[in-house]
């Protein structure tokens, strides 16, 4: 090689180029591209461009879906004990990513730095809150009924199964958190179609995911258009029930979608509530069915 075509060690007095993240999609405890390859700009509420995020595909929510139903078994089955002791993992990663979430929500929402902090803090908050329902869903929606016969008779609550959750557009963690957190909280698995406009906050969170032991498959998070995924969704015969509250105005169609597999559906409702209200137990048992057991006394 001549002198003249050497390359020149970097100086460090060139203008540095950013590095532009293009985002990818976290399926099975893994981050695959979209198969169909596309990706979208992500910007700011003032327009600055953010990152590129994958654009998903209707074979992206089959392989979500999938993985979904190979996790249920597992995650459905752990003791209630484990299930809250990894969710409060969870909170606990996010506490330590709690300034890359503010900047992020910041960014997405356009709120100031205190705004965005406080909704942080509330998102964490809310899913410790869920963590600790973990072993005390059996209590509160479970029973033994009196009966008048020679009988024991027990109703117990169970995870419905694989949740497909239309995530709220305009809260992008916080909403995230107040839909998510429920769902695995009663021992569902889930596919997450995050905020369309707002998702880069729903990818961070996947990527706490990864390291808050939370089993490959429980959650599964896609980026793109709700409007496209969301009838796939609905579809989709091994998804169980779904959770409309980011649909808009799609949640009529996607209902009547959901009722050739009886799907449980909760519809929302036409705007976003106030996620910063403290939050209740209604989303922990929508995504529970009950089961009545009879034994017979002195068997």
């Amino acid at each position: 090689m001549s002198e003249k075509n050497a390359k020149k060690p970097a100086t460090g007095n060139s203008p540095r180029v950013g590095v532009a993240k293009t985002y990818k999609l976290y399926v099975g405890g893994k981050f695959p591209r979209s198969e169909s390859g596309r990706v979208y700009e992500v910007a700011g509420a003032d327009g600055t461009f953010l990152a590129n995020a994958a654009h998903a595909s209707r074979k992206d929510v089959r392989d979500a879906a999938s993985a979904a139903r190979g996790a249920f078994g597992g995650w459905s089955g752990a003791t209630a004990y484990n299930r809250g002791q990894v969710l409060f993992r969870v909170a606990e990663v996010m506490e330590g990513r709690r300034a890359q979430f503010a900047a992020e929500v910041s960014a997405a929402e356009g709120v100031d730095d205190a705004a965005a902090q406080s909704l942080v803090d509330i998102a964490i908050d809310r899913t410790v809150w869920y963590a600790g329902w973990t072993d005390k869903i059996a209590s509160v929606l479970g029973a033994a009924n009196p009966v008048a016969g020679p009988y024991f008779s027990f109703s117990v609550p169970e995870p419905t199964g694989v949740v497909g959750v239309l995530a709220p557009q305009s809260s992008s963690l916080l909403g995230l958190m107040s839909v998510v957190a429920p769902v695995l909280a009663a021992g569902n698995t889930c596919v997450v179609v995050a905020s369309g406009e707002r998702p880069l906050p729903a990818v961070t969170f996947s990527e706490v995911l990864t390291t808050s032991d939370v089993p490959g498959g429980v959650l599964n998070l896609l980026t793109g258009s709700a409007g496209e995924l969301g009838p796939w969704l609905a579809a989709h015969a091994d998804v169980n029930a779904l959770d409309l509250t980011g649909a808009g105005e799609q949640r009529a169609e996607l209902e009547h979608a959901a009722a050739g597999t009886v799907k449980r559906v909760l519809a929302g409702t036409p705007s976003e509530p106030d996620w910063t209200r403290p939050a209740d137990i209604k989303r922990l048992r929508t995504f529970t069915e009950t089961k009545t057991v009879w034994h017979p006394v002195g068997t």
